[in-house]
C-alpha cells in the first residue's frame, strides 16, 4: 500500500469525517432500513433497496477513509525548508508564455483543493516543481501540451 503524506490538519479532518460517518450517517441509514423493512414485502420495496445501497456506499467510504488514515504519515512542518520545492511549500510560479503568476501550495493527494490553491504533489505540475529552486525554469508536460514556468518564490 502506498504511503499517504499529510499535515496534522488534514489528518484531523479525516478522523472527524470518519467519526461523523460512523456516529451520524450510519445510524441514520440503519433507521431508514428499519423503517423500510417495517413496510412489508422486501422483494418489491424500493425504499429498502435504496437504503441498503446507501448503506453499502457509506461502508465503502468509511473503509476507504480508514485505509487512508492507516497509511498516513504526518509531515513535521518544522522540518520543511524553502531551499527547493517540496511538499507543504507555497510556490509562486510565472507562466513564461503569458506572464501570468500563480501561487500553489503542494500538498498530499488527500488534501488537494484547487479552489484553495492546493495542488497534489502527484499532479503533473506538482511533480514538475518538486526539487526545483527559485529562478529555475521548468517545462511540464500537461494534457494540453507543454507549459513552461519560472519559479519566483518558495515559502512555507
Amino acid at each position: 500500500m502506498a504511503v499517504s503524506y499529510m499535515t496534522q490538519e488534514g489528518y484531523k479532518k479525516l478522523l472527524e469525517e470518519v467519526a461523523h460517518l460512523e456516529n451520524v450517517k450510519r445510524p441514520e441509514i440503519s433507521k431508514q432500513i428499519a423503517e423500510a423493512r417495517d413496510k412489508g414485502d422486501l422483494s418489491e420495496n424500493a425504499e429498502y433497496d435504496a437504503a441498503k445501497e446507501a448503506q453499502g456506499l457509506l461502508e465503502a467510504k468509511i473503509s476507504q477513509l480508514k485505509g487512508l488514515i492507516a497509511r498516513a504519515r504526518l509531515i513535521d512542518e518544522s522540518q520543511i525548508s524553502t531551499d527547493s520545492v517540496q511538499i507543504m511549500n507555497k510556490v509562486t510560479i510565472k507562466n513564461t508564455k503569458n506572464n501570468q503568476t500563480m501561487v500553489y501550495t503542494l500538498v498530499a493527494e488527500s488534501e488537494a483543493n484547487l479552489k484553495e490553491g492546493k495542488i497534489a504533489v502527484s499532479t503533473p505540475i506538482g511533480k514538475g516543481l518538486l526539487g526545483k529552486k527559485v529562478g529555475d525554469t521548468v517545462d511540464i508536460k500537461v494534457p494540453s501540451g507543454i507549459m513552461s514556468f519560472e519559479i519566483m518564490n518558495i515559502s512555507i
